[in-house]
C-alpha cells in the first residue's frame, strides 16, 4: 500500500500517519451517560485544564510525525472530543456511524462535512446503531462490541457488507460503555483486557490469539485498556495507570505517558479521542 491513499487502516497498531481529533472546548457532563461520568457529575470538568491537556496530546502526536486534523467544535455537542465514536476506517473506506445517544446525535454531520470538503468518500451507516468505540479491527477480523450503543443488527449488516472479513459480535457488561473500555488489540500478538466484563467464551477466543495483559478494576476505571498504539510498539497511556504501563514496558512496548486525566472524567481516553484515517 502506498501512502498516496488518503485513507487506509487494516488494524489498530500499524504506524499512525493521519488522525482526526476535536478539542474539548465545550466539554461538559450535561447528562450522565456512563459510569465514569456518574463519579464526576458534581465535580464537573475543568475546561481550561482539559484544553491544555488536549493540546499536549496533539503536540505529542505531531512530535511523532502524525498529521492531526482538528474538527470544528460546537457548543451543542459536549462530547465531540471522543471522535472515535463517530466512525471507523476499514481498508480505504471511512464508515460514518449513527450516534446512539441524544446528546451526541449530529456529531457525525460535522465529520461528514469535513469529508465532503476534503473530497473523501465515506460509507454512511445511517440505519445502523453503531459507534466506533465498539469496533476493533485486526486484519481480517473485526470485533464489534454489543452495547447499548451498538446493536446486533448493525453487526449483521456489517458482516453482509464486508463478506471478506470475519465480523465477530462481542457481548460485554453494559455498564462499561464501549468495547475499547474493556478490550484493545495493541500489536499483532498482544491485547489488553478487563476480564470481568467479558464472557468466558470470548476470553478463550482472545487468549487463543493474543498474549493478554490483564487490567485491574482500578485501572479499568481510569481506562487502562483505552490506550492508543501509534505503531512500532509505541503506546500512549495515562501516567496514573502504573501497572498497565509497567506490564507494557515488560513486554517491550515504549510507553509515552500523557496526562489527559481531565478528559477521562467524561468516560473516554486516548483511543476514544482519536479517529485514525491513515495507518501504514
Amino acid at each position: 500500500m502506498t501512502l498516496n491513499h488518503k485513507t487506509f487502516c487494516a488494524n489498530e497498531y500499524d504506524p499512525l500517519k493521519r488522525v482526526i481529533l476535536c478539542q474539548p472546548q465545550y466539554m461538559t457532563i450535561r447528562e450522565v451517560i456512563n459510569e465514569t461520568q456518574k463519579e464526576f457529575k458534581d465535580e464537573g470538568i475543568h475546561i481550561k485544564r482539559a484544553l491544555e491537556q488536549h493540546r499536549e496530546f496533539v503536540r505529542t502526536l505531531e512530535d511523532h510525525e502524525i498529521e492531526v486534523v482538528l474538527l470544528p467544535y460546537h457548543k451543542k455537542y459536549p462530547e465531540q472530543v471522543f471522535t472515535r465514536d463517530i466512525g471507523f476506517t476499514l481498508g480505504q473506506t471511512i464508515f460514518v456511524a449513527k450516534m446512539a445517544h441524544d446528546v451526541r446525535i449530529g456529531e457525525e454531520d460535522v465529520l461528514k462535512q469535513w469529508l465532503d470538503d476534503e473530497e473523501m468518500s465515506y460509507f454512511n451507516l445511517a440505519e445502523d446503531r453503531i459507534e466506533g468505540g465498539d469496533v476493533i479491527i485486526d486484519g481480517e477480523t473485526i470485533y464489534v462490541g454489543l452495547s447499548n450503543r451498538t446493536h446486533q443488527e448493525a453487526v449483521e449488516h456489517l458482516q453482509g457488507l464486508l463478506i471478506q472479513y470475519d465480523v465477530k459480535a462481542i457481548p460485554f457488561k453494559e455498564k462499561y460503555l464501549h468495547l475499547d473500555c474493556v478490550f484493545n488489540v495493541i500489536s499483532p500478538d498482544t491485547a489488553l483486557i478487563y476480564r470481568p466484563a467479558l464472557t468466558e467464551e470470548d476470553i478463550g477466543l482472545f487468549s487463543s490469539r493474543y498474549e493478554l495483559i490483564e487490567v485491574s478494576e482500578d485501572e479499568q476505571f481510569t481506562l487502562g485498556t483505552n490506550v492508543l498504539s501509534i505503531g512500532n510498539k509505541k503506546i500512549l497511556s495515562l501516567p496514573i495507570n502504573k501497572q498497565v504501563n509497567q506490564n507494557l514496558r515488560n513486554r517491550g512496548f515504549e510507553v509515552i505517558e500523557v496526562d489527559i486525566s481531565e478528559i477521562i472524567k467524561s468516560g473516554g481516553s486516548f483511543r476514544c479521542c482519536t479517529l485514525p484515517i491513515l495507518r501504514g
